[in-house]
């Protein structure tokens, strides 16, 4: 393993907390917000900081949180489960038209994207009327999600069906990509879209009321949390990993109609996955870290165990990387979820022209609007520095360009 490269921060009151962040900027709010978070009573050993590191609703975006008996709601966030897939195709560059136009919009029709919501209007980037393959798949949900809904009544109520392989909006993406062989890949981003939002938000307000009932006093009232062993505890883990799995099937269901999508485009018949990799960053699962038992809450984060394959995407207009967890157990197991934004959304709409946006896509069959200037290349951190400062945390297996991006 290449030498550590973290940064070690002492917390007055709390753990350290261990940043993986050479050569890479970090804001002064980030780290505020990283020091309330080690302060908290019962996080185990230390805060880890990826490198993607910026300031997050709640918790950090690019923060792993272990704890012991209790659970933060807003550590996770309300994009529950949200995550990566990727799938080699047998397709080579060459097979592809040379004009990738009718492709993305291939794509585009076939996984709903956006938002447009008003009075009588229906969300664009929602179903109509669901397939039946997405109906199918929603039937290995269903079960798990009347329980919560018995319990939680307003959860019925929630964009749950009608999002089932659907893209969102924001960061989430679906791309057509080359690796350094030339050879083709679908890769994608998104998560557990209404109901997970739904379901993240009420859990958070469920828990700021229950320190105020108690009358704990927080560093900051986003840390609210719940403690094992209360139902409240309990409802939230139960109604977490079930966003997650939505999230996980969401992606494959997208995967399967964006394969379609390409079929429809390439007569050339193609094996669709012959490498496949999908993962979550924002999430909470029971893990063992330093020989003991603890809750590790990712925000922005991926799993990086010993082998294990994780995707880091770079912007619209970067290199993304397959990788190999290299198990370090001082980062928990985990890396970076990408390349981390360097700009908030209004200060890219402020700072971002429309001409650098173009410049910053060239080559890239993608939106070239302002509607999308908050995503532009600009707005994150330079990938190549993202993955220097994490060396010890993963290895690259694939390099990846995109050549088409959809965004929502």
């Amino acid at each position: 393993m290449t030498q550590t490269t973290y940064e070690y921060s002492h917390v007055e009151g709390g753990v350290p907390i261990k940043m993986w962040t050479r050569g890479v900027p970090v804001d002064d709010k980030a780290r505020e917000q990283l020091t309330r978070a080690a302060k908290m009573p019962f996080i185990f050993k230390h805060v880890a900081a990826m490198p993607d590191v910026h300031v997050g609703i709640g918790a950090t975006v690019g923060s792993v949180i272990p704890t012991k008996g209790a659970v933060i709601p807003a550590a996770v966030g309300v994009d529950i489960g949200c995550g990566m897939m990727a799938a080699r195709t047998s397709l080579m560059a060459h097979d592809l038209p040379d004009s990738l136009e009718a492709i993305r919009s291939a794509i585009e029709q076939a996984v709903p994207h956006g938002r447009d919501v008003g009075r009588g209007k229906r969300d664009k980037g929602s179903w109509g009327s669901p397939p039946p393959a997405i109906v199918e798949a929603w039937a290995i949900l269903v079960q798990r999600f009347d329980r919560i809904c018995e319990k939680f009544p307003r959860m019925k109520n929630t964009n749950n069906l009608v999002h089932l392989g659907t893209l969102g909006t924001g960061n989430h993406f679906i791309e057509l990509c080359l690796d350094t062989e030339a050879r083709v890949w679908v890769m994608l981003h998104s998560g557990s879209r209404g109901v997970g939002n739904a379901i993240g938000s009420f859990f958070i307000e469920l828990a700021k009321e229950d320190m105020r009932k108690w009358h704990i006093n927080l560093p900051d009232e986003n840390l609210a949390y719940f403690p094992e062993g209360t139902d409240h505890f309990d409802d939230y883990v139960e109604a977490v990993g079930w966003a997650q799995d939505f999230a996980a099937l969401n992606r494959r269901m997208m995967m399967a109609n964006v394969i379609a999508a390409l079929r429809s485009q390439i007569a050339k018949p193609f094996d669709a996955e012959l490498e496949a990799v999908n993962c979550h960053h924002n999430y909470v699962a029971r893990e063992n870290h330093f020989g003991e038992n603890v809750l590790v809450t990712r925000k922005g984060a991926v799993r990086a165990a010993k082998g294990v394959l994780g995707i880091i995407p770079g912007s619209m207009g970067a290199k993304s990387f397959i990788v190999h967890g290299l198990g370090n157990p001082e980062s928990f197991d985990s890396c970076s979820h990408g390349a981390g934004r360097v700009m908030s959304r209004t200060e890219a709409k402020r700072q971002v022209t429309l001409d650098d946006h173009i410049r910053d896509t060239e080559g890239v069959e993608c939106r070239k609007d302002e509607g999308v200037i908050d995503e532009s290349p600009r707005a994150y951190k330079p990938i190549e520095a993202v993955m220097a400062a994490q060396a010890d945390l993963v290895e690259i297996v694939h390099t990846l360009k995109q050549v088409v991006c959809v965004k929502g």
